[in-house]
């Protein structure tokens, strides 16, 4: 039969790279799923479970890769269903291209059956580039700067096709008349990099600086020597937003870990004691845990202009690829003599590890999920990938997995969206089917669509290279994450929002092909961990963990002290629990230390 607009739909995503979309079917793309069936040879369909999970996993695909993220959703409730996992990409700056079906042309604006604004609907999320096919012979220009814009602006974007322009015939070339588009498919990044006298500034404000922190996110990720070589020039230590975790190891002495809520204390002593901040490549987004206004002067890098000063005032704004503009900068910096201030933010992340490692190894009721993490981290496989979730599971892996050269790891940064881990790890083993992946999550983003993904891990395991696709999953029957927020608020806990069904993760495990193993005491931890990296198929590691062990900042406020007591004067429901593990927590650090002493 002869092409029709979907398979030349297909062909030019194949024409600009595209290996794989993510999706689920209806009666409003079947023209394009049985393109998807003509063109198997060339271009991958991933079945999903919902249209959010598709949406999500074209995010991951994304991050992890660098590559464009394609998803595909039908008319109506379909393309509804994507707009999570889209505003996940917009938030994080990801480049994704959505396709939706839509009803026939000639049914649009007559209330039909799953008709539904679309454009109007993705307005937003798309805000880019959204528009709808009226003809076949727009369907070239419309990949083309979809997927164009989507690389360019890392941005999402979304082609809208009717159900009829689906079956027409395709048109790849357009007739050279007036009123019609003949575009190409390449796009190449610029080098982009400021003016000499901008750079002359910012090396200006540097060199002055005594005490130099950096800040790096997502965006220094290709700038790894760079960033390397500045920091040792200036003397200074480097903090890490969220999603720049994997961008440099955690073994390099002058690298402080996470910054905020779920930070480390050294990146909280560096940012309230330096006098200068440098930002590279991150839109980390509160105030609170930067220098205060006016102790600190600041220099910031980013490709885009538009993210520049608005979490910091900083003097001096550079617009600029990270890498290259820090390889300009680095003959402008003065090498700094005195280390006192480098000894200093040396010698708290020493001591801040060893806090950690007394922390893991006390005792909860029944299990401390500290302990989970700890296991874990010198057990990372090389070159792994490990996905994260909103919730408390990412506070254990921001402080304890220790990321080594070569290692990535990402979550949903921006719009910090429950049940990101999952999808994500499973688009990371379709990019990388020879690496571990890892996704750590808790059992409240788990119910909320994590075991549904585990059905579309059933479906496509035994076609990855290496079968190793690992789920943590801490099950503390709590929104815990939740809970922690309303006491630090000053809110005892509503068991009736919070409290979550006991579900037996591992055994589904097992009753749908997978591997299950379940872990309540410490002294078993580690062996699981053995257990499940050398498994022939993927693992959900069930942590049967303490919910009351306290998620603390790196400095309580006396404003949190109160509220916390307020919390527990009002009566919190599991008030003899948290008093009892927070206690534990802050003693961790200053008694002598005797592990699992009431383990058992």
């Amino acid at each position: 039969m002869a092409d029709t607009a979907s398979d030349f739909l297909l062909q030019r995503l194949t024409q600009w790279g595209v290996k794989r979309v993510y999706g689920y079917p209806g009666d409003g793309i079947n023209g394009i799923m049985g393109a998807f069936e003509r063109a198997q040879d060339k271009l991958e369909f991933i079945q999903t479970r919902h249209e959010e999970m598709a949406a999500f996993m074209a995010c991951a695909h994304a991050k992890y890769t660098g590559e464009v993220g394609v998803c595909v959703a039908t008319s109506g409730p379909g393309a509804i269903h994507l707009l999570n996992g889209l505003y996940d990409a917009k938030g994080d700056r990801q480049p994704v291209v959505a396709i939706v079906g839509q009803a026939a042309r000639s049914a649009i604006g007559g209330h039909y059956q799953q008709e539904v604004d679309l454009t109007s609907l993705f307005k937003d999320v798309a805000s880019e580039y959204v528009y709808m096919a009226s003809s076949p012979v727009q369907i070239r220009h419309l990949v083309d700067r979809a997927m164009r814009i989507a690389k360019s602006q890392r941005a999402v974007t979304c082609i809208i096709v009717p159900k009829d322009v689906q079956d027409l015939p395709a048109v790849p070339n357009p007739p050279h008349l007036h009123n019609t588009i003949h575009s190409g498919v390449d796009f190449c990044f610029p080098r982009v990099l400021p003016a000499d006298a901008d750079l002359r500034r910012a090396a200006d404000v540097l060199n002055a600086g005594e005490r130099v922190a950096m800040l790096i996110g997502f965006g220094a990720q290709n700038a790894v020597d760079e960033t390397i070589e500045v920091a040792e020039r200036l003397g200074a230590g480097v903090a890490k937003a969220l999603l720049g975790k994997f961008v440099l190891p955690d073994d390099l002495p002058f690298v402080t870990g996470q910054i905020g809520l779920l930070g480390t204390r050294p990146s909280a002593d560096m940012m309230n004691e330096c006098d200068t901040l440098l930002m590279v490549g991150t839109t980390f987004p509160y105030a609170e845990f930067l220098p205060k206004e006016g102790k600190a002067r600041g220099v910031q890098i980013d490709i885009d202009p538009r993210m520049l000063g608005i979490r910091y005032p900083t003097e001096v704004n550079l617009v600029g690829d990270a890498g290259e503009t820090l390889r300009v900068l680095l003959p402008l910096l003065e090498r700094k003599t005195e280390r006192a201030w480098r000894s200093k933010i040396e010698s708290g992340i020493g001591d801040w590890w060893k806090l950690m490692a007394d922390r893991a190894l006390e005792s909860a009721d029944p299990l401390n999920p500290e302990r989970v993490f700890y296991e874990l981290s010198p057990r990372l496989p090389d070159n792994c990938i490990i996905s994260g979730d909103a919730g408390t599971a990412t506070n254990w892996f921001a402080r304890y997995l220790k990321m080594r050269p070569g290692m990535k790891s990402s979550l949903s940064g921006s719009l910090a969206t429950m049940g990101s881990a999952v999808p994500y790890a499973v688009a990371a083993k379709f990019a990388y089917p020879q690496r571990v992946s890892i996704a750590v999550t808790g059992d409240g983003a788990m119910q909320m669509n994590g075991l549904n993904v585990l059905i579309t891990v059933k479906k496509y395991w035994q076609r990855w290279a290496d079968p190793r696709l690992i789920f943590l999953v801490l099950n503390n029957r709590e929104l815990s994450q939740v809970s922690w927020e309303m006491r630090v608020a000053g809110e005892p806990k509503f068991s009736e929002s919070q409290d979550l069904p006991d579900f037996p993760y591992a055994e589904y495990a097992d009753s749908i092909g997978l591997k299950g193993i379940r872990v309540s005491r410490p002294e078993d931890v580690g062996p699981a961990w053995e257990e499940a990296l050398h498994a022939d198929r993927p693992v959900v590691y069930e942590a049967y963990t303490d919910p009351n062990v306290a998620t603390l900042p790196p400095h309580i406020s006396l404003e949190e002290a109160r509220a916390f007591m307020s919390t527990v004067l009002k009566g919190d429901p599991d008030e003899g629990g948290i008093i009892k593990q927070s206690v534990k927590q802050m003693l961790a650090g200053i008694l002598p230390h005797k592990p699992d002493h009431d383990a058992s």
